[in-house]
């Protein structure tokens, strides 16, 4: 027997054990974002062991690897070919499995000039809750017809079944990257941010927090260092600017390690609320430290966006409440993968 055919046949067997037993079950990879969601739900089905890389192709910018693969091992086989994950996936102290980060879907600072999570994902194979194995998408970049199923499990958080397999797009590394500040007020920073972006810099990441903005450059050294000219402000040495990019991915700048955090998703031109002590994304994710007088989401509606609560609110208040279309349709998919509500229970949305 093939290995993978091994493999998928011992996740199948725990499974199909689960199942025999109405056992309802908790994803985990490495564990690094189970603060993430509504709730923790069912028994615990580790998926660390399903491990490995099972092919990269550096020539076609693609990489294919088992659900526990964790970051660190991608990122070194990634670095042998001068590649890297444009979208940066967050670590929050811990070294998290390529599934956790496509059910996550969570990126860091690059994500508003290379994209999202699901743009870099080209294929997935997905074990259903009746134990079969399915393949949507592929290994290359246009190969996608119908509904992209494997897209739709970005930000899934496992609701849908298990992620055991994942193709993922890369890009090789900037020739250059430099970082520079300015000392600014918050709006002065948003709207210099939306006004950059509209003139081509090749802007890698802008962010803002207490009262200073700083932007990073990547690209061929000509265009960085042309960008660097013309933006001014002050040069930030490359360990210094890797270091401080890095705490905006991973929430540790002073300021973001209290016990309440908001995260509030807008329209990059919407008006800065007070209270905001990360602003990245060029504006469009914005980090509040509390929320006292329970004002943000409506806030975040009224921009057209919306407010999750990252840390320090209960279980079932945490997403954003989804509209109503929306919520049918996620229960609509949840009825079609997982009629029996064994995977991740309530981790999205309470009932499902």
């Amino acid at each position: 027997m093939h290995p993978e055919d091994t493999l998928l046949g011992a996740l199948r067997g725990r499974l199909l054990e689960a199942l025999r037993h109405g056992t309802p079950l908790q994803l985990r990879g490495a564990g690094t974002k189970d603060f993430y969601g509504e709730r923790l739900e069912g028994e615990v089905f580790a998926l660390a062991a399903h491990r490995g890389v099972l092919a990269y192709a550096p020539e076609e910018l693609v990489i294919t690897a088992r659900c526990g693969t964790p970051l660190s091992e991608l990122e070194a086989t990634l670095r042998e070919g001068g590649q890297f994950l444009p979208f940066e996936p967050p670590r929050f102290g811990g070294d998290p499995t390529v599934g956790g980060i496509v059910a996550s879907g969570l990126a860091g600072p690059r994500r508003p000039y290379v994209g999202a999570v699901r743009d870099f994902v080209l294929g997935a194979r997905l074990m259903n809750a009746r134990g079969e194995s399915l393949r949507f998408g592929g290994q290359v970049m246009k190969n996608v017809a119908g509904f992209d199923v494997a897209r739709l499990l970005c930000g899934s958080l496992g609701v849908l079944g298990i992620i055991t397999e994942v193709s993922l797009k890369v890009l090789p590394r900037p020739a250059r990257e430099e970082t520079r500040q300015f000392e600014w007020p918050a709006t002065v920073a948003v709207q210099t941010f939306n006004s950059w972006a509209a003139e081509g810099i090749p802007l890698s990441a802008a962010a803002w927090s207490a009262g200073c903005a700083r932007v990073r450059l990547s690209g061929a050294h000509a265009a960085v260092q042309a960008a660097a000219l013309r933006l001014g402000g002050e040069p930030l040495a490359a360990q210094h600017g890797e270091a401080w990019w890095t705490a905006v991915r991973e929430l540790t700048l002073p300021g973001l390690t209290g016990p309440v955090l908001w995260r509030v998703s807008v329209p990059p031109i919407a008006p800065v609320q007070a209270g905001s002590v990360l602003i990245d994304w060029g504006g469009a994710l914005r980090w509040h430290a509390d929320d006292a007088d329970g004002n943000l989401r409506a806030q975040a509606q009224a921009a057209d966006g919306h407010a999750q609560a990252w840390r320090g609110v209960a279980a079932g208040r945490r997403l954003h409440p989804l509209p109503v279309a929306t919520r049918a349709l996620h229960q609509r998919l949840k009825a079609r993968f997982d009629p029996d509500g064994v995977f991740n229970r309530g981790r999205l949305i309470a009932d499902l």
